[in-house]
């Protein structure tokens, strides 16, 4: 089947299960060449075995690549080699998440653990990777988010939820903020919901999920340069629908923008 994600290299975070790892098994099935994230180099190449060995896919279109999200050095180090190897990035899926722990949590860089994984190692991950991400048709970059960003805040004077901390609303804020961050004008980007999921986010929601290739299916969808996309557009599903309000607010997106450069001690 001839397909228009053939010859395109999408870079995928927290590849090697759930969604992100049914993602990347489509589009390896329909040509792309895929960078396969995982946490350690171990569960990268266990993930791109399991490609090969199940889905019969050409072990030549996978790339495994590792960097815990917890250690923003190792989100640095992961751009770096990206753009050696591939100076030319079609699409980025920012997929990788983590539910946030029962008790408050801080990374070795002072960030609440969730806030960290889940938005600012992508916020650093995308700005590091914006001279490789095309501006070709198609090249864009997917943040897979959750209708629970609707529920959240961004505490401005507290991120790291030191003085008030939910697990619920620690996750909800980092989903918050990945979904205002797709309508940052610096890359074209959008945020999809891909519904609830049998994945380890699924005690978040509830106890009964879809198959997490279902959820996949609406973000290679977006991952297509045949699907044309709007900055900042926001989809439940396959459905583009408003977001919270926060996520279309100029204001917002450089306040967002401000507070993410300074906790990643980076300056764009």
């Amino acid at each position: 089947m001839s397909s228009s994600l053939s010859g395109r290299t999408v870079l995928v975070t927290g590849a090697t299960s759930g969604i992100g790892y049914e993602t990347a098994r489509r589009l390896a099935e329909r040509g792309a060449t895929v960078l396969l994230h995982g946490r350690t180099p171990e569960e990268a190449h266990a993930a791109a075995d399991r490609l090969v060995a199940t889905a019969g896919v050409d072990g030549a279109r996978l790339r495994p690549l590792a960097a815990d999200f917890v250690r923003l050095e190792e989100v640095e180090n992961l751009a770096h080699a990206v753009v050696r190897e591939y100076p030319r990035l079609d699409v980025l899926v920012n997929n990788a998440a983590i539910a946030a722990p029962e008790r408050h949590t801080l990374t070795a860089d002072g960030n609440e653990i969730s806030f960290q994984v889940n938005f600012l190692a992508h916020y650093l991950l995308t700005t590091m990777l914006e001279p490789a991400l095309t501006s070709d048709p198609g090249g864009r970059v997917v943040n897979v988010s959750s209708a629970l960003h609707r529920t959240g805040a961004i505490q401005w004077n507290d991120p790291q939820r030191v003085r008030r901390y939910s697990r619920l609303a620690a996750y909800a804020q980092s989903q918050l903020a990945l979904t205002v961050f797709a309508a940052d004008p610096r890359v074209t980007a959008v945020s999809v919901d891909p519904g609830v999921c049998e994945t380890g986010l699924l005690p978040l929601y509830g106890h009964e999920g879809a198959p997490a290739a279902e959820g996949a299916q609406h973000v290679v969808r977006l991952c297509d340069p045949a699907t044309e996309i709007v900055n900042g557009a926001y989809y439940d599903r396959s459905e583009r629908v408003t977001p919270a309000p926060a996520a279309t607010e100029d204001r917002t997106v450089k306040r967002l923008n401000k507070l993410a450069d300074l906790l990643v001690g980076h300056i764009a």
